[in-house]
């Protein structure tokens, strides 16, 4: 193509006009506006070729069905900003992440010689096409750039508008406009959640029409400063740290690590028994760590009671209270149980309570929603789910072991006498055979006696009471007990191992056809020294060992009203001083040991004495 060129056209008729002084004039001007011809052409072929691009790119995609990735550049960036706020949006501006994706995305680093071309053609670009990004996205997304941009900084003007009393990191870490969990970030000024910290995300875009400035990355516990982009470092932020994620709250010995974070050994861990200090929360109440109330969201009473019993498990407790035991295991289940027990037994809470929020989303999606927020449930069946299922996800593939089999599994003989129409084969012994096995328990359930019909002359309806030791007899392997389902068969029991902590079911619901009743009968038990073997036969020990039958109780859930509209609480111990608590959701108050006796118990968690 041939391009004419007027700079020659202008000086052929200065020449033509002027004569010798045209020409001397004119050749002073020649070399200005050459340059100026070089400059104009260059960038006119420059746009052409870039037109030129743009049409080929719609004719690849008109051929192939789609859209050109101009046209989809221009459609995601339009003057809306964000499309959809419901849809996951993540401008990560996040080294790290933006680390992880890459690697995943080229996976971790290795490719494969035949797929080179097809990784090329999909992640690298042309030089034009990532200055025309560049240009679209109005920032520079290279990393490199990134980390010499924003350097931290330990000066920051804005650490004074941090706002402690609005923090509350017990509930899911969702953006509150993309309702995305992916890189989201707390505001330290009103503490609510935003994704990602780049100029088109929603936490940039707050920190600008609000005012607030200091985020923390829920994940990394990174703070950093928007819409300036760097990092805080300032050891004051350290609270908002433990209260975001809790080390284990030991009061006599701090151990302070690289990282900076407090760590504390597994003896320390065990001390906490003894402790006796109170803690102050940000409104100046004062709480006990381990003694803090829960809250009950919606009839979640029946969870509350079961992990307050479960807290006073010691093995238990020290076991989740140290993330490395459970790192390997990856169920959301066993990781928001071990993060609810740090927020627990945590002494530098900002709050006296705890929200088991996150803790009830993993219960929900385990269970498939068989316990879920909103539907009052049994905690007995919550109990034995929760025991069952910890212990699945916890076991080791070489070993069926785990701390939930450590602290509760024991073992029964079972007697099992049936009638002879109902058999084909087994030990025959009359009309009777007889069918002798073992079976492993996690809890034991008691049958009350039945409560009276009828009134008594007085007009009164007379609540029985019972010895715990009569309903013990169950187990004695003796006393006969009458099964109907999966066949009609009589059982026997008998102990042959007892747990280190012993976990007694009374039944007091029975359903029928047409509703649940309840058994208001009142079982009397001793708080402290319970002999079993006074009661129930038990094995031998071996030489080397001892006979350790006598249990202290520690947690008592009772049930209080009608089956259909009751309540729980519980009772437990603080084994510093030996003290009794009630609670029942956010009511924690001390109580004397004999009211815990007098109440209809449910659910008792017994602890040997060793």
């Amino acid at each position: 193509m041939i391009i004419f060129n007027p700079v020659h056209q202008f000086v052929g008729t200065l020449q033509a006009t002027e004569g010798a002084e045209g020409s001397a004039t004119c050749s002073s001007v020649v070399s200005t506006l050459e340059r100026f011809w070089v400059l104009f052409k260059a960038g006119r072929e420059e746009k052409i070729m870039k037109n030129r691009r743009v049409e080929e790119d719609n004719m690849g995609s008109e051929e192939s069905g789609g859209v050109s990735k101009r046209q989809r550049l221009d459609e995601q960036f339009s003057a809306s900003g964000i499309e959809n706020p419901l849809v996951p949006y993540n401008d990560v501006d996040d080294e790290e992440e933006d680390f992880e994706r890459g690697k995943t995305a080229n996976g971790g680093g290795k490719v494969e010689e035949n797929s080179g071309q097809v990784v090329a053609a999909e992640n690298g670009q042309d030089e034009e096409e990532e200055e025309e990004e560049e240009d679209l996205y109005g920032e520079d997304n290279s990393l490199e750039k990134r980390k010499s941009q924003f350097e931290p900084r330990e000066d920051c003007p804005y650490l004074d508008t941090v706002n402690r009393q609005v923090l509350d990191f017990d509930f899911e870490k969702f953006c509150s406009v993309s309702l995305s969990n992916l890189n989201v970030y707390a505001c330290l000024v009103c503490g609510k959640y935003y994704q990602g910290r780049g100029k088109k995300s929603h936490a940039y875009t707050h920190s600008l029409e609000a005012g607030h400035h200091v985020y923390v990355n829920l994940r990394t516990e990174k703070v950093y400063c928007l819409p300036d982009g760097y990092e805080i470092i300032d050891p004051s932020l350290d609270d908002i740290r433990h209260v975001l994620n809790p080390r284990v709250s030991d009061l006599f010995v701090d151990i302070v690590t690289g990282d900076g974070y407090l760590r504390f050994t597994r003896d320390q861990v065990k001390q906490l028994d003894k402790n006796r200090q109170w803690s102050r929360a940000l409104d100046g109440s004062d709480y006990l760590p381990g003694m803090v109330g829960l809250n009950n969201i919606k009839e979640t009473d029946f969870v509350n009671v079961t992990i307050q019993s479960l807290m006073r498990v010691t093995p238990l407790r020290n076991f989740f209270l140290i993330p490395e035991n459970y790192q390997h295991c990856k169920s959301p289940l066993v990781q928001r149980y071990g993060e609810l027990t740090r927020k627990i037994w945590h002494a530098r809470n900002f709050k006296g309570q705890v929200s088991p929020h996150e803790f009830l989303q993993a219960v929900m999606k385990a269970s498939k929603k068989r316990f879920r927020i909103g539907q009052q449930s049994d905690p007995v069946e919550f109990m034995a789910w929760l025991l069952n299922t910890l212990h699945a996800n916890l076991r080791t593939s070489k070993k069926n072991n785990s701390i939930i089999y450590e602290c509760f599994q024991g073992e029964l003989e079972v007697v099992k006498e049936i009638p002879n129409k109902a058999i084909t084969e087994k030990k025959e012994n009359g009309d009777i055979f007889t069918e002798t096995s073992r079976m492993p328990f996690l809890m034991l359930g008691l049958d009350l006696p039945p409560p009276p019909l009828f009134k008594d002359v007085m007009e009164k309806n007379i609540i029985p009471q019972v010895p715990l030791f009569n309903i013990l007899k169950k187990f004695d392997g003796e006393t006969v007990t009458e099964v109907v389902r999966p066949r009609v068969a009589r059982m026997k029991y008998r102990v042959i191992r007892l747990p280190q902590y012993l976990i007694l079911h009374m039944q007091r619901f029975k359903k029928n056809n047409f509703f649940i009743e309840k058994n208001p009968t009142l079982v009397n038990f001793p708080v402290k020294n319970l002999e079993l073997k006074d009661f129930i036969p038990l094995p031998m020990p071996k030489e080397i060992e001892r006979l350790r039958s006598k249990y202290d109780l520690i947690a008592n859930i009772v049930h209080d009203g009608k089956p259909n509209e009751g309540f729980y609480r519980v009772f437990v111990q603080r084994k510093s001083e030996e003290l009794w608590y009630e609670m029942q959701d956010l009511h924690v108050s001390e109580t004397l040991p004999q009211m815990v006796a007098l109440s209809e118990a449910y659910l008792q968690i017994y602890e040997q004495q060793q």
